[in-house]
């Protein structure tokens, strides 16, 4: 099965089950290029994955496949090749890693991060709010969370739209994504070598400061590996949000009622249509054996997240409310799990983004039949393209 095409635009919930169905808890996949990977599908087999970084590692230089991959890959720019980035160490550098940007993230004052994500969204909504309809996905949801994001880590307000652009690039996995990837890159360097001069209250100078003294390029490469798990996964955290909030009659007292359903619709998203569906990947340090799968040594192993979530081992009743079971794959799990702070960060952001709307046009509705919403072609942030909507027109604030 490609892990691309136009059913993970339209309906990626019932082709995981058919992946289940026909191939069990580890179904076998191909990239762009038809380069062969296993597809972690089973909650039990994916938390085997992740709980064991030597057996499963995280280090791409173990890939078996790296002389079949062309320097223009598309995908090359969210798989990639070995870098000092968080993401490709292992062991105790990785935990050391880890626990800077988690310190960094971590000493963010929550209340001023909601009012910059308050003063944030309320300008979005203003340049909306008196038309009387939207697309509140591109005119609002993929803006907000960089905007944010920027003014936490550093950069300038002034590079937020083209920081959206590159960061799409990377995430749609086509051609677009070096491209992408070297804006970003430019960036973040530029920005590691601003506060080193002068350093300023913000993430990317927290993290020069740690007495770990990691390098300058170090430094530069988590902050994109932060820019990209913080961005579009918050855009398409509220995205999906509001589209179950606005399609699911489970939620339709929510727009006119209290705000503790936003919340819930919140976890329910992380259960059912997560934002971050299949993360690449681990590499096997040796033959093993998977979910009834022989796993040769050097072999790719994408983490189906949503795959793992529906999984119905675990999600016997799937129409029930989770309430607030947490124990979903949304935020990875073991070593590489995202750090609880940016967990934090990324729900301030997102439900201070769904409140403000529902705050703002009480009265939304969805502007187009549910089944006429598309995804975008990504393998990975498979999230909505656009969410139209209509609403009664208001003054901006």
């Amino acid at each position: 099965m490609p892990l691309s095409g136009s059913r993970f635009r339209t309906e990626p919930a019932t082709l995981y089950r058919e992946l289940r169905r026909e191939h069990g808890a580890v179904a076998p996949v191909v990239l762009d290029g038809d380069v062969p990977a296993w597809l972690v599908l089973g909650y039990r087999e994916l938390h085997q994955v992740t709980g064991d970084p030597v057996l499963f590692s995280r280090d791409s230089g173990l890939w078996n496949q790296w002389h079949r991959i062309p320097g223009d890959w598309p995908l090359l720019p969210m798989i990639g090749r070995r870098q000092p980035s968080v993401l490709h160490t292992v062991g105790a550098r990785h935990r050391e890693r880890a626990a800077m940007i988690g310190n960094a993230l971590g000493a963010t004052d929550p209340h001023e991060l909601r009012a910059q994500a308050e003063k944030f969204a309320d300008e979005l909504i203003d340049a909306i709010c008196a038309k009387g309809e939207t697309d509140i996905v591109t005119e609002y949801a993929a803006l907000l969370p960089v905007r944010v994001l920027a003014r936490l880590y550093g950069f300038s307000d002034e590079q937020g739209p083209g920081l959206v652009t590159a960061l799409n690039g990377m995430v749609n996995g086509r051609e677009g994504a070096p491209a992408g990837r070297q804006h970003l890159a430019s960036c973040t360097a530029r920005l590691v070598a601003e506060r080193k001069a002068a350093p300023a209250h913000d993430v990317a100078s927290r993290m020069l400061a740690d007495p770990a003294g990691f390098t300058d390029e170090e430094i530069a490469h988590d902050l994109m590996v932060m820019m990209v798990a913080g961005h579009q996964p918050t855009a398409d955290w509220i995205g999906n949000s509001l589209r179950l909030m606005l399609t699911d009659e489970r939620f339709a007292a929510s727009l006119f009622g209290g705000r503790h359903s936003v919340a819930e619709a919140m976890n329910e998203v992380l259960w059912e249509d997560t934002p971050l569906q299949n993360v690449a990947g681990r590499w096997a340090s040796r033959d093993t054996q998977l979910g009834g799968r022989h796993i040769r040594s050097g072999e790719l192993l994408l983490l189906g997240l949503q795959g793992a979530n529906s999984d119905p081992q675990v999600r016997t009743d799937g129409s029930a409310f989770t309430g607030g079971n947490r124990a979903h794959f949304s935020f990875g799990h073991g070593a590489h799990r995202c750090p609880f702070p940016a967990q934090e960060v990324a729900e301030v952001i997102a439900r201070t983004g769904i409140e403000v709307v529902l705050d703002r046009l009480p009265d939304i509705d969805l502007a187009v039949p549910a089944g006429s919403l598309a995804r975008r072609p990504s393998p990975w942030l498979p999230g909505l393209t656009e969410l139209p909507v209509r609403f009664t027109p208001v003054p901006a604030l």
